[in-house]
């Protein structure tokens, strides 16, 4: 027995037809059925004891609601489906597949090759021993019709090279597989033997992905324009080596990092580059990128950061609610110093996760008033970070005193204060420095003085 909703992944195929009536919207939930599953799937489909009834009465939104099932439907109830409705799917799902991720990409030109396969008048198919194109050659004016029916062996055939330059773009919208993305560049590399030239990188777009740090080294990358086309975020991701290699390749170049670029390139990128090519970014460019998160950097890259951020916004040093807001990604790389400064500045309320990503070696140096005016309102929250190794090491170099007169909110753990000094008003000094205690007169000494001594003059 099953209770609702749970999927009938288990299921016997021969017992699809006397099972529970909502087993379609159960076998959704699978993450894939099995070939005689799938069998047993269509055969219910074909007998129109669904709610879906017959395939001849579907339209788009019908196949629509089928959802993951569709993936599992054959040639023979896909034939049935109307002409008009197979058209529209094949449309729609051609559109959603331009923002797929890799692998539902692949499902949807599956879906879209077996939607073509049912047509009334399939397109001949390709013989593999062929080494000719025998279905329809790629032109300008038919690629959303062709490209995304074909194998990467019928692209490859099918597809010239001429075609593929003058409309790059057009073909790269259709839904692709790796394989024939592989095609794609082969092509490519073909039609520019002796390197891509800058302005057909520009239209690279997923396809540069594909490039190799050995090909990325020779790539001619002279001008933003052509580093931020390649930046593009709807090409995909770019690996850590790959994006390092492309900026590399432009700074050698004599290419600058501006703002914008900076922006595109974000703190994560930003943080694989060597130190020197770091210091080849312009204090000004830090000005105009944004928030960078460059907590991924490390330490000797986020104080050189820090201070081409510090150049930056020095024009804002007076008004210290913006000077924070526009200095606050990059204080992790900011001395103690700093820090003291910006502590005494104004009302700051820095919030825990800065302080946190402060430099460990200079947080320990500052003192309990320096944190309380950077913390502000949200002092209290250092009390959910006590038990963080940071915290804990500055709080056992401050006097538990001042952490407890000063903070006031309950951490523990800092220097005790010194026996026999809690009555001696002068044994400790605002720093909590412990001075040594006047010694006292013995009683010997005291019964014999009849008068006491006159004070010393001021």
């Amino acid at each position: 027995l099953y209770s609702l909703g749970e999927p009938m992944c288990d299921l016997e195929p021969g017992t699809f037809q006397a099972a529970d009536p909502n087993i379609l919207e159960r076998l959704k939930l699978c993450p894939a059925l099995t070939g005689a599953q799938r069998d047993a799937l269509n055969a219910l489909l074909l007998s129109g004891d669904t709610a879906y009834g017959v395939p001849s009465s579907w339209d788009l939104q019908t196949l629509q609601d089928l959802g993951p099932l569709v993936l599992a439907l054959d040639h023979t109830t896909l034939s049935l489906v109307g002409e008009a409705a197979r058209e529209d799917f094949r449309r729609s799902i051609a559109a959603s597949s331009i923002s797929q991720g890799g692998s539902q990409r692949e499902q949807s030109l599956l879906l879209l090759r077996a939607l073509a396969a049912a047509s009334a008048a399939p397109r001949p198919r390709l013989k593999r021993s062929s080494a000719r194109c025998e279905s329809e050659p790629v032109t300008a004016n038919n690629i959303d019709d062709t490209v995304p029916f074909l194998s990467p062996e019928e692209l490859n055939l099918c597809l010239s090279s001429e075609v593929l330059i003058e409309n790059l773009e057009a073909v790269l919208d259709q839904p692709l597989t790796s394989g024939a993305l592989q095609v794609l560049k082969k092509k490519v590399d073909e039609y520019f033997p002796s390197g891509i030239p800058e302005e057909q990188l520009r239209r690279l777009g997923e396809l540069s992905r594909l490039y190799t740090e050995q090909e990325i080294s020779q790539w001619q990358v002279t001008t933003s324009a052509t580093l931020s086309a390649l930046l593009d975020p709807s090409g995909g991701d770019w690996d850590d080596s790959q994006m390092q290699q492309l900026l590399s390749r432009y700074l050698a170049l004599g290419g600058s990092l501006s703002g914008p670029l900076l922006q595109e390139i974000g703190g994560h990128h930003l943080c694989k580059l060597q130190e020197e090519q770091i210091q080849q970014i312009p204090a000004a460019a830090i000005g105009t990128a944004g928030q960078l998160n460059i907590s991924s950097c490390s330490q000797s890259k986020k104080e050189q950061l820090y201070g081409k951020a510090r150049e930056a916004f020095a024009s804002l040093a007076s008004t210290p609610s913006l000077y924070y807001c526009k200095i606050r990604p990059y204080l992790g790389g900011a001395p103690a110093e700093d820090l003291k400064d910006l502590a005494n500045s104004g009302v700051i309320n820095m919030d825990l996760a800065t302080f946190l990503a402060l430099n460990p070696q200079e947080l320990q140096k500052l003192s309990v008033t320096d944190v309380k005016n950077l913390l502000g309102e949200n002092l209290g929250e250092l009390k959910r970070a006590e038990h963080e190794a940071v915290v804990l090491s500055w709080v056992h170099r401050q006097p538990q005193r001042e952490l407890d007169c000063v903070l006031n909110i309950g951490l523990q753990g800092g220097l005790p204060q010194p026996t026999g000094t809690a009555s001696s008003p002068a044994a400790t000094t605002s720093m909590g420095t412990v001075t040594s205690p006047v010694p006292t007169t013995p009683a010997s000494v005291t019964s014999s003085v009849t008068s006491p001594a006159p004070p010393t003059p001021p």
